[in-house]
């Protein structure tokens, strides 16, 4: 069975349409709104539900930004100021005790270097009682031997002196004996020495 095609008559073919009778049709049919050509937001009859929408926009944007937004940066900032407050106060107590350590170190210097000088103070003068206790003591020692040796050689002297005359009284009876001849009387010569002198 085989299907013949048919001839298309004129009256059946779609007929071409116009752009501008379409356009015209279209403006014809919507009543003439908009025959100002503008923008449907700047229409009067649009703006009830513009501010509607704003109104609606406004309130969201309003609650998002008072209930969620707000007291998150508002959170967060004062996490910041109580980190900063805390970091300085730490910081203030630090140089506080810092400077209190550095004063006790100070005054344990100073009563160092005091306790260093009384000590050096304390030796010196048990250096010098000791060099002048050694000093008397040896002054001692060596006025004693000399006391010693004046009094040897006061002996020594005197008993030099006590020969002394009978040398001269021996010497002068050589020297008469050798000059004259003769040896002369002892008590004579003892008796002429002890005159001359």
């Amino acid at each position: 069975m085989t299907v013949q095609a048919q001839p298309v008559t004129p009256a059946d073919a779609p007929q071409p349409v116009a752009i501008a009778d379409t356009h015209a049709t279209t403006e014809h049919a919507s009543g003439g709104e908009h025959e100002s050509g503008g923008l449907p937001q700047f229409e009067f009859q649009h703006w009830f539900g513009q501010i509607v929408y704003l109104i609606f926009l406004f309130a969201l944007l309003y609650l998002l930004i008072a209930k969620v937004f707000t007291p998150r940066i508002r959170k967060v900032l004062d996490e910041r100021a109580a980190t900063i407050s805390g970091a300085v106060e730490t910081a203030r107590q630090v140089q506080a005790e810092a400077a209190g350590q550095a004063e006790a170190a100070k005054r344990e210097v100073e009563d160092a270097r005091a306790s260093a000088r009384a000590t050096a103070a304390a030796a010196k003068a048990r250096v010098t009682e000791d060099a002048n206790a050694r000093a008397a003591a040896e002054e001692a020692t060596v006025s004693a031997r000399i006391a010693e040796a004046e009094a040897a050689i006061a002996k020594t002297r005197d008993a030099a002196m006590s020969n002394v005359s009978t040398i001269a009284a021996d010497t002068a009876a050589a020297m008469v004996e050798r000059l004259t001849g003769k040896a002369p009387d002892t008590a004579e010569t003892a008796a002429a020495v002890k005159g001359a002198a």
